[in-house]
Parts: structure tokens; C-alpha cells; sequence
């Protein structure tokens, strides 16, 4: 008891120095979130730069580059890798950097790849292990199958020589730079990380191989030591099913209930948990500007009609709702106080939030909230406001689907 007193003691004084030290751009909700993360054990880790990545060709350009200097070893976990162009091009240059010493490990889920349209079948995982990439799925699925429907691991991480990471909601695929057919072009957002943060990543991704393989990564040549890189303070909240379960839906929560001016949030499947519904009935109650961004169009059924349910109960409570025009968003992000935000791979849905191995990065900088604020407030461009009249215009049979999906929330 007297340690947890101690602990809390001095995680205190540690919030106490960060407001008296921080910049004055700096608001008093993102320090609140930062004395939260630290009581729950998350680090706050400072000296770290963000490159945000707004489209597949972007995130793409930069990763293969990143790639080609690799000098040790490179690092993949994702969902899927789509069988198709990128994917090709992307194990291509793997089989080049293997051949030149660098050590790959690359990890992608079997449900997330069974679902996907173009999945990397039997003998093609076999032919891409033997140009020497070390090529592992994730909980293979077997029969009586239903068993591994839950959970999933829906991340997407890349380490680069331990000074280089890559997350966000992209996998690998042809229609981030493309497009869909019938839905139009793939919005969606990645960043490119450097500094002490990075470390933190590739902890998560060790541990998965290490579960999934046997094989333990450890020491200087996986984690060396950073110097600080950049101006951003970041937080990796990691979700593992079991251990950390609740740990997205607490942390959206919690930025929800230390807003002071306004939120803005884009989620493609915006079908949230009890808890983070209240949270943000709370935010509208407290005269917090909150604006949510959903989008039109989607690449599933149902889950998008019970979205703008949703959607339309959110208006109703006061938010500002934004249907996107413009193709399809697939960013998991939000901002607060123009202080702080939260890219990540969670959508705010009951597969993310309470079942799939998820992670999010929590960036503490006025200056890449901009750059998300700035990219919010274009896409408004390509949005018409949800209301009333909007609602109504979907007809009676659309609005009982989306009404019907929206009871469906602990499954979706």
C-alpha cells in the first residue's frame, strides 16, 4: 500500500514538471492525459519524431525507402498482405535485403488474410519463405474454425534496425494508392516514427513472434539506446486480449472526459461500446465542440448503415456529424484541444475494443494535431452534413438496417 502511495506520489510531481516545463501551445487536458497514461503504466516518452503519412503512395514511398537502407534486420506485423501488386513488390525487395544479410520477420494474421478478397494462399506463403523471409501466420485457422474468429491481431507495425517504425490503419494493399471500384479512392493514415517510441513498438511486435515462434529477440541489436530526434512526446497503448483488454476503449475515454474546447474524430466503423458512446454524451454535455467525420460509402455491409445510426443519434445529442463524399475513410484518428491526438489501428467498434490485438499512438504536439485538424477541415469539403433532412432521405427501409445494425454492436 505504501509503495502505491508512492508511486502515485511521484507520478504527481512528474505531471506537475511536465505542466511547469511544457510549451505554453500546451493545454491542460493534454496533461491530464498524460498523468493517465503514466498511472496506468503506459510510458510517455519524449525526443521523438512523427512523419504523418495521409495516403497509401505516401506511406508506400516512404516504408520502401526506409527499407532499402536497411542495415540489420526489418520487422512486419499486419493484418494482411493483399496478394497483389504492392504486396509483390514490397516481398520483392524483402528477398533483396535478405540476400544482402538483412535479417526478415514478417507476421500477418490467417483470419485477416482468409477475409481479404486477394489472400496470400498456401504455396505462395511457401514461396515468398523460401526466398529466405522468415514468414509466419498468426494463429492458423483450423478446424472447428469458430474458435479463432476471436481475437485477431489487427495491427500494423514495421521496425527498421530498431530506429525506424511504421504504424497506423494501413495494411498492404494495391487499392491504398488505387482505390475501390464502386467506392472510390482508400482514405487512410500511417506515420513514420523515430526516437525512444520506437522501441516501444517493437516490444509489442517481439513479444507476438516470441509467442507465435519461440524465437526470443533481445538485447542492443533489437533495442539500441535513442537520442531525441524530434519534439513529440508519444504513448504506444498497446491492447493484448487477456492482459490489457480494455486499455483503447479506457484510453478514448479518457481523452474524451479531459477535452475542454473540442474533439474531432474519423472512425470507418463508428459503432462504439456503451463506455465510449457515454463518454462522448459526456464531452456534448460539457459544451465541448465535438465533430465526428463518418464516411458515405464503406467496404462491408451493415456495419457502415448501423454507423450512421449512430451517427445520427450523435447529431441529435449536439455533435457535429460530417458524411465524407469522397471515397472511402478508413483513418482511425482524433484530436483534442488542438493539443493532442491519437492515430491508430483501432476502430471504435466491438472487434477492436474488446476483442483484437490492437495498438494506438498517442502523440502529445500541437503541431502534428494541426496537420490532422488541417486535414480534417479539408475532407469537410467532401462531406454534407448529417441531420435531419439526411437522415429522412435514406427511406424507411435503409434507416430500419441501420437502426437493426446498431443492436448488433457487441458483435460487429
Amino acid at each position: 500500500m505504501l509503495n502505491k502511495v508512492k508511486r502515485i506520489i511521484s507520478l504527481l510531481i512528474a505531471g506537475l514538471a511536465l505542466f511547469v516545463s511544457a510549451p505554453h501551445t500546451m493545454a491542460q487536458s493534454d496533461v491530464e492525459e498524460m498523468n493517465y497514461l503514466q498511472l496506468k503504466g503506459i510510458d510517455v516518452t519524449e525526443g521523438n519524431s512523427v512523419k504523418l503519412l495521409m495516403s497509401g503512395h505516401d506511406k508506400f514511398e516512404d516504408m520502401f525507402a526506409a527499407i532499402r537502407s536497411a542495415r540489420q534486420f526489418v520487422h512486419l506485423e499486419y493484418f494482411n498482405f493483399r496478394n497483389d501488386s504492392i504486396a509483390g513488390l514490397l516481398f520483392d525487395l524483402l528477398a533483396q535485403k535478405v540476400n544482402e544479410g538483412v535479417e526478415v520477420r514478417a507476421m500477418y494474421d490467417a483470419f485477416g488474410n482468409a477475409s481479404n478478397n486477394q489472400p496470400i494462399k498456401r504455396h505462395q506463403h511457401d514461396s515468398i519463405a523460401a526466398l529466405g523471409i522468415n514468414l509466419v501466420k498468426f494463429d492458423p485457422i483450423r478446424f472447428p474454425w469458430v474458435n479463432h474468429i476471436f481475437p485477431r491481431d489487427h495491427r500494423k507495425i514495421v521496425v527498421i534496425d530498431g530506429l525506424v517504425a511504421y504504424t497506423g490503419g494501413m495494411n498492404v494493399a494495391d487499392y491504398y494508392v488505387n482505390g475501390l471500384e464502386g467506392i472510390g479512392p482508400w482514405r487512410d493514415m500511417h506515420m513514420r516514427i523515430e526516437g525512444p517510441a520506437v522501441n516501444e513498438l517493437h516490444k509489442i511486435f517481439c513479444r507476438m513472434w516470441a509467442d507465435e515462434t519461440g524465437e526470443m529477440l533481445v538485447g542492443s541489436k533489437y533495442f539500441p539506446a535513442h537520442n531525441s530526434v524530434g519534439q513529440s512526446r508519444l504513448a504506444i497503448v498497446d491492447r493484448h486480449p487477456g492482459e490489457t483488454a480494455k486499455s483503447i476503449r479506457q484510453l478514448y475515454c479518457s481523452m474524451l472526459d479531459n477535452a475542454r474546447h473540442r474533439v474531432l474524430l474519423i472512425n470507418p466503423y463508428f459503432v462504439p461500446t456503451h463506455t465510449v458512446r457515454d463518454a462522448l454524451r459526456r464531452c456534448i454535455d460539457r459544451g465541448v465542440e465535438v465533430s465526428i467525420m463518418l464516411s458515405e460509402k464503406s467496404d462491408i455491409p451493415l456495419t457502415p448503415d448501423a454507423s450512421h445510426y449512430v451517427g445520427f443519434q450523435m447529431w441529435k445529442l449536439g455533435a457535429k456529424v460530417y458524411m465524407f463524399q469522397g471515397g472511402f475513410h478508413h483513418s482511425k484518428i482524433m484530436m483534442v484541444d488542438d493539443a493532442y491526438c491519437t492515430v491508430g489501428s483501432s476502430n471504435l467498434d466491438s472487434r477492436s475494443l474488446r476483442y483484437d490485438y490492437e495498438v494506438n499512438t498517442v502523440i502529445f504536439d500541437p503541431a502534428i494535431t494541426a496537420q490532422l485538424t488541417a486535414m480534417f477541415e479539408t475532407d469537410m469539403k467532401n462531406c454534407v452534413p448529417m441531420n435531419l433532412d439526411y437522415w429522412k432521405a435514406k427511406g424507411r427501409w435503409k434507416r430500419f438496417v441501420s437502426w437493426f445494425g446498431n443492436t448488433l454492436t457487441p458483435f460487429l
